[in-house]
């Protein structure tokens, strides 16, 4: 199963039913059905995981074509003429009947007809063993690193010739992971290139399965992350867009603040607003703002983590807490330009402070402004601990590397369903 070939046949399959059983104009079918396959796949319609499970796939697929629906309302609206009156009814039986269904289909096809990828690893087991494990889990075991090693041309050439002569052990390529150790065959892996063997590095590798740029491999490849994270700089055209996000989210929720706002008087009398010192682009401080969500407490200046403080939250804050409303006063700190939409979440001074002497590369995640959401905030839980810290990391530097519209509109998007089923810590 190629992850290309099951998105362009539920597209296919969505437009054929538009145009044909539903005779909507072509225009419209294609605009309709590329909105609804946006729709599911934002909530991970495609993941392995979800593909796996029916229900998981049944309940994300139902969801994502609802918030299709709202999005092709807007068409409908100026174009309601040119659709069938049975368009929106059609089209979620058929997504929510078929396509769980051809999906689960899919992924045993996959199953069973993938091959399977046995690699010959150029490093230390001990240090990059796990994140190995990690790759080979994503894969579902298609891709197996079968032996660590740390060679010389003699040894590599003569592991190649022996690991060859059993089909079992046939070894498709080389993943290298430690840099300092692909010097001293460096001639014997372009000749193996040459002769059409798969060369990896551990950089695109875990990047392409994991979505996250492990700390240990941003260390080994130092050199090439510091290049990249050192030229980071942030995008105009996205500043213009933060402006336009947080002047219609604060004109929407102008009433929702309104409301919060007395309800919290009332619980527990002033301050509403909560104002606490972050470090933002640059390293520099800032003040972000978001609803108090806490009873008052006297040790203003100790720094805890949230998961410590459940004793304090208030009665609204335990509704306002999981679905992120205690976070909308932030979309003021993003007009004010302090922060973006999409980006690292801002630690407290102290903690980035104890993390950049910790945790290497700590300091890239501040090369771009602090985000009301993130890339480590959909793909993780809240951090509790520094090696939760260290994770969580992993996710933001992935952010860093590879940010671009697509994946900013893809953090958006997979943030609604963050919200619904509370995942992450946005």
């Amino acid at each position: 199963m190629r992850k290309a070939a099951v998105h362009l046949l539920d597209i296919a399959l969505i437009f054929i039913m538009n145009a044909f059983l539903l005779n909507l104009p072509i225009a419209i079918s294609t605009i309709s059905s590329l909105i609804i396959y946006l729709g599911i796949y934002s909530f991970r319609v495609y993941d392995t995981q979800t593909m796996k499970s029916y229900t998981e796939s049944l309940i994300k697929t139902t969801v994502g074509t609802l918030i299709s629906f709202i999005l092709i309302l807007i068409l409908y609206f100026f174009l309601n003429k040119y659709f069938n009156r049975y368009f929106f009814l059609y089209n979620l039986l058929f997504t929510i009947i078929i396509l769980p269904i051809l999906h689960k289909i899919e992924y045993k096809i996959y199953e069973k007809s993938m091959p399977v990828k046995n690699y010959l690893v150029i490093g230390k087991q001990e240090e990059i063993g796990h994140i190995m494990q990690e790759i080979s889990e994503k894969t579902l075991h298609k891709i197996r690193f079968t032996q660590y090693i740390n060679p010389n041309p003699t040894t590599l050439d003569k592991i190649i010739k022996q690991n060859g002569q059993t089909t079992s052990h046939i070894i498709h390529g080389i993943v290298i992971t430690d840099p300092e150790l692909e010097k001293s065959v460096k001639p014997q892996i372009q000749n193996y290139k040459e002769e059409g063997m798969d060369i990896e590095y551990l950089p695109n590798m875990a990047e392409k399965y994991l979505n996250r740029i492990p700390i240990e491999v941003a260390q080994k490849f130092k050199e090439y992350y510091e290049v990249i994270f050192n030229n980071v700089t942030e995008h105009p055209s996205k500043r213009f867009l933060d402006i336009i996000i947080s002047s219609i989210a604060l004109a929407i929720l102008s009433p929702v603040i309104l409301i919060l706002s007395i309800i919290i008087l009332i619980e527990d009398g002033k301050p509403v607003v909560y104002k606490q010192q972050r470090i933002g682009l640059k390293e520099e401080k800032f003040t972000m703002h978001k609803f108090r969500s806490m009873k008052n407490r006297t040790d203003q200046n100790e720094v805890k983590f949230a998961t410590d403080e459940q004793d304090r939250i208030l009665k609204i804050g335990k509704i306002i807490r999981p679905i992120r409303l205690d976070e909308i006063l932030q979309f003021y700190d993003i007009l004010i330009g302090k922060m973006s939409f999409v980006g690292p979440r801002p630690e407290q001074i102290q903690l980035v402070e104890e993390y950049n002497e910790l945790i290497p590369f700590y300091w890239a995640r501040h090369k771009l402004k602090p985000g009301l959401t993130g890339w480590a905030q959909i793909m993780y839980k809240y951090s509790a601990s520094l090696e939760e810290t260290k994770m969580k990391l992993s996710y933001d530097l992935y952010y860093i590397k590879n940010r671009d519209i697509f994946l900013d509109l893809n953090i958006i998007i997979k943030t609604i369903e963050a919200v619904f089923w509370r995942r992450g810590a946005v």
